[in-house]
This record gives C-alpha cells, structure tokens and sequence, in this order.
C-alpha cells in the first residue's frame, strides 16, 4: 500500500515562494510516476505537474510552466514542488499524487493521493 504524506503550504504574498513536500511510502520513486494536482474553490481539479519514475522527465501545464518545478529526492522517496513568482490565481489546495506510469498521471489515472494542502497567494 502506497501512502503519500504533504508538508507545506500556507500563506504567501503575490510574487512569493513556497515548497511542497511528498513523502512517499510503501513503494519508492522509480515504482510509480508521481506529481502534483490543485483544486481552487468552485473549479475542477487541475494538473499541475508530473515526473516520469523511470527518468525524471518532467511535465508541467501552462499556467505554472517558468514559475513551478517539480523534483524528487528517490533516496529518500520525496517529492517536491517548488513554487515561485506565485499569483493570486495559483490559491489552491494542492494534492500529491502517484500512479503506475507517467501517462496515467497525464490521463487523469491517479491511483493514490496525498492529504492535500492548502496555498493561498493573497495580500
């Protein structure tokens, strides 16, 4: 059983950073592609970012591209999201995810998700 665990999150300035953190348990990096989603109030879910398990490929959807990076640490099976240069309109509870392969993240497939967490970009 994989169990996905967020730090992170919180409260930040327009233009400000911020670091999410996925600890991933039960099976390690380069068993499942991993990645993050966000759903704002009263919006769909969205993907944010996703990196391949066997090559660290990563993907990443227009509205944060320049701004966010994903990236994994797989000898301690954490994933991070680096988040920069962050807007009002990213405020969002933002979700860790993991599936078997990179494309079913892509697909929307998610097999496991994180507890979510809270980032609001406001003054």
């Amino acid at each position: 059983q994989v169990k996905l665990v967020q730090s992170g999150g919180g409260l930040v300035q327009p233009g400000g950073s911020l670091r999410l953190s996925c600890a991933v348990s039960g099976n390690t990096l380069e068993d499942y592609a991993t990645g993050w989603f966000r759903q704002a109030p009263g919006k769909k879910r969205e993907g944010v970012s996703c990196i391949r398990r066997r090559d660290g490929t990563t993907n990443y959807a227009d509205s944060v591209k320049g701004r966010f990076a994903i990236s994994r640490d797989t000898d301690n099976n954490i994933v991070y999201l680096e988040m920069n240069a962050l807007k009002p309109e990213d405020t969002a509870v933002y979700f860790c995810v993991a599936a078997p392969t990179f494309a079913d993240i892509r697909n929307f497939d998610i097999r496991y998700w994180g507890q979510g967490a809270q980032v609001t970009v406001s003054t």
